[in-house]
């Protein structure tokens, strides 16, 4: 777990916010008996966690494709090849939705924006460093040229919500 008290303080009140705003057919089946606490969620969702990830062309039209999330600091992270399709759809529409599934065991499901984090020829974000510190260890320092191969996304979510229909289930069977 990497996550501050704040930054769990600042999850928790999203996944809060996000199922009261929800409507009643989702409070129906995402109850607060089915649904994880902030640290109960940033202690499963531990390495990397395969996304669909959710963009939209320039048509409007929808696209998915799998990415691997990591899920650090209460928030997804992600990157794809410079000159994949996402990466076009992201650079010019940064909102995005996320689903990561378990099963029946786990859905966690995400919509907002998404940062740039090593933008080429740009300004880094702040903490890239410590980020791709931690990339570089889940992949290995050569995995990647990762100044000019690869991009990464920190997905900024405006709704997020859990659903866990057996949290102990889930605390037993551990990280992914």
């Amino acid at each position: 777990m990497r996550e501050t008290p704040e930054e769990l303080a600042e999850l928790q009140a999203l996944l809060d916010s996000s199922l009261s705003r929800s409507t009643s057919h989702l409070r129906s089946i995402v109850s607060t008996e089915r649904t994880l606490n902030a640290e109960q969620l940033t202690r499963v969702l531990t390495g990397m966690c395969t996304l669909a990830l959710a963009t939209v062309t320039a048509k409007g039209e929808p696209r998915i494709s799998g990415a691997d999330g990591h899920f650090l600091h209460g928030r997804w992270h992600f990157g794809t090849a410079r000159d994949a399709a996402k990466a076009r759809h992201l650079a010019a529409r940064p909102a995005v939705s996320a689903a990561h599934m378990r099963g029946e065991d786990l859905g966690v499901f995400t919509h907002g924006t998404v940062e740039v984090l090593n933008p080429r020829g740009g300004e880094p974000a702040a903490d890239w460093p410590d980020l791709l510190s931690y990339l570089k260890d889940f992949y290995g320092d050569e995995a990647f040229d990762w100044d000019d191969e690869v991009v990464y996304y920190r997905l900024r979510p405006h709704w997020m919500t859990v659903y866990a229909p057996d949290a102990a289930k889930l605390a037993a069977a551990g990280p992914a």
